[in-house]
């Protein structure tokens, strides 16, 4: 027994040796990194030709949540803020994009090319390059319009020619296996329900689809004309000529020449003058350090809303809002005596009601605390997206911004007999009436989906009315701009659902106008914090983070399409909770 109690002495003290030299090693590491990085400043070049990759599909903005190893992806907003700090950086020459994979929404579209053209109004160029132009959507074309050459690959295609959107049906396959969907919708534009409920497009989902594709449409086509110096009509006829040869498009004045990226980027930095270096945009977005205290601060709502808080890990946090860290950044401005006020950022397409309430709760508490709210909406601020957002001082949205969507679903699909075709029961045992309320293995009884639509009728309600006090409408005013429609954004600003047209710049401007504060020389912190031990060293070492960027390869691993598809999928069938949901449709 005694040779017991001494081996296990020894391995206790050979394990907590082990770990203490792991964490001695990460202090030594951290602190080697950091006295390099002051040695170094930035570590970016003199002369630089900042380069931008949107091949891929890119996120709104971040809610804080990067690991300790992998570090978060770049979005729009900070696509947004960099470009500001390029054209302030004498040592920015100019920008180069590769484009074309379709991955763009318009709305991200919109949010980029001020942007963009704030930096030539500085003397800065850019230029993208394509090679070729896929998907249906404008927004590729839009924010290369926002350029002053594009370039294609030489035989490269051009297919963009207008704008679409859909749903799948699922009632069909759910007959096929006896699947029983009970959801109640408020009300008929709640065209999320329909994936489970109906066999094909209804009338109601028809309308508010072909006006918000005629909508979107109208918008980029607009766009392009200006931004190539052509009419409409001759935009609408050259986009109906496609799919159409680079050679084809150039005639038709979509884009200006043709040759490889390569060619592209040696014509870059021969403009960029002697020593030019091409430098990652991701690079350059985290070399940018933000301010101790700043008069404005971001906070960052981006996701599907969901109840508590986030789980984070070494891999990160979970994607999408969740109500307790939403809330608590908000909290967190609020108690900076720094901050005057509070640009909300939503991008959203809704999700629980407990939750949006919760954070909608947080932002009329920071107005109650004089801070002055704007919100900046982007690609889509439905449902629960909007939900949040009505209260707020003043809302700013993109012209194509997937608005509104104010209803409610709620429901359950019952898959106890689909089991029992494939040889499988399940029972379960409960005390209480309605305990089994929200199984997924039985039906709602009839007093049970009474109770449910109870429920929609005063979430609806409630719903309906905050959207009235928040806005200073009429109920009949809300109740004509409600019923579970989605809007565009231009749509929505008739309807009296937002103030402005514009994006992160016209709302950070507003702020700034309510608040007394400077326009020119604002300042901004991002909330919430990143967490996590990477998360708080990332203002303190600079570009650091990009030297670690290839740690990303994990997150893109996770993010496969077959992989998230499934993990999606199973997410998405309603579970019994009352939600504030949007139709899940491509923002194109």
């Amino acid at each position: 027994m005694g040779r017991f109690f001494i081996w296990l002495k020894s391995v206790f003290f050979s394990v907590l040796n082990s770990a203490a030299r792991v964490v001695i090693a990460l202090v030594l590491l951290f602190s080697i990194i950091l006295i390099i990085t002051l040695a170094r400043g930035d570590g970016m070049p003199s002369n630089m030709v900042l380069a931008l990759d949107l091949r891929e599909a890119i996120s709104d903005s971040s809610n804080g949540q990067s690991g300790l190893l992998v570090p978060q992806p770049v979005t729009v907003m900070d696509l947004v803020l960099a470009l500001e700090n390029a054209r302030k950086d004498s040592r920015v020459k100019g920008v180069v994009m590769r484009l074309g994979n379709g991955a763009i929404s318009l709305a991200q579209a919109q949010e980029l090319a001020p942007s963009l053209a704030r930096l030539r109004a500085d003397g800065k160029f850019v230029l993208a390059h394509a090679s070729s132009f896929m998907g249906r959507g404008l927004g590729d074309v839009v924010v290369a319009s926002a350029a002053e050459q594009i370039w294609m690959q030489p035989k490269g295609q051009f297919s963009p020619s207008g704008t679409a959107l859909g749903q799948v049906y699922l009632r069909g396959l759910f007959d096929k296996f006896e699947a029983e969907p009970q959801i109640a919708k408020r009300k008929e534009y709640k065209s999320a329900a329909d994936t489970f409920m109906e066999r094909g497009m209804g009338a109601a989902d028809r309308e508010q689809l072909t006006r918000l594709t005629q909508s979107s449409y109208d918008t980029g086509v607009a766009a392009i004309a200006s931004a190539r110096k052509l009419t409409p009509d001759a935009v609408r006829a050259a986009l109906d000529a496609s799919p159409q040869l680079a050679e084809e498009a150039i005639a038709r004045k979509l884009i200006d020449r043709t040759g490889y990226d390569e060619d592209m980027k040696a014509d870059a930095l021969r403009r960029a003058g002697s020593g030019a270096e091409t430098v990652k945009m991701s690079s350059y977005v985290r070399s940018r350090t933000e301010p101790f205290s700043a008069p404005i601060a971001i906070v960052e709502a981006s996701g599907e809303i969901r109840d508590g808080t986030a789980e984070t890990s070494w891999l990160g946090g979970n994607e999408g809002i969740a109500s307790d860290d939403l809330a608590k950044a908000i909290g967190e401005a609020v108690k900076d005596r720094n901050v005057k006020a509070i640009v909300l950022r939503v991008d959203s397409p809704g999700g629980s009601v407990t939750a949006s309430d919760q954070i909608l709760h947080a932002v009329n508490k920071a107005k109650a605390a004089g801070k002055k709210v704007v919100v900046s909406m982007g690609g889509v601020a439905a449902s629960g997206g909007y939900f949040i957002a009505l209260s707020a001082d003043r809302i700013v949205a993109q012209p194509t911004t997937i608005t509104g969507s104010i209803g409610v679903l709620t429901g359950k699909v019952s898959l106890g007999r689909t089991l029992g075709l494939a040889g499988v029961n399940a029972e379960e045992v409960a005390v209480g009436k309605n305990t089994l309320m929200d199984s997924a293995f039985k039906p709602y009884t009839p007093e049970q989906w009474d109770a449910v639509n109870r429920q929609a009728d005063v979430i609806y309600d409630d719903f309906t009315a905050k959207v009235a006090a928040g806005r200073k409408l009429s109920r009949a005013q809300v109740e004509s701009a409600a019923r579970g429609r989605v809007w565009t954004g231009s749509d929505a600003r008739a309807q009296g659902l937002v103030d402005e047209m514009g994006g992160f710049w016209t709302a950070a401007r507003a702020a700034a106008r309510l608040a007394g504060v400077p326009e020119d020389n604002a300042q901004f912190r991002i909330y919430p914090r990143d967490t996590g031990l990477f998360g708080g060293l990332r203002s303190a070492l600079g570009g650091v983070e990009g030297a670690l960027a290839t740690l990303g390869q994990i997150r893109t691993l996770l993010g496969l399409p077959g992989v998230r598809q499934v993990m999606e999928g199973a997410e998405s069938l309603p579970r019994g909770g009352i939600e504030l949901r949007a139709p899940d449709m491509p923002q194109n």
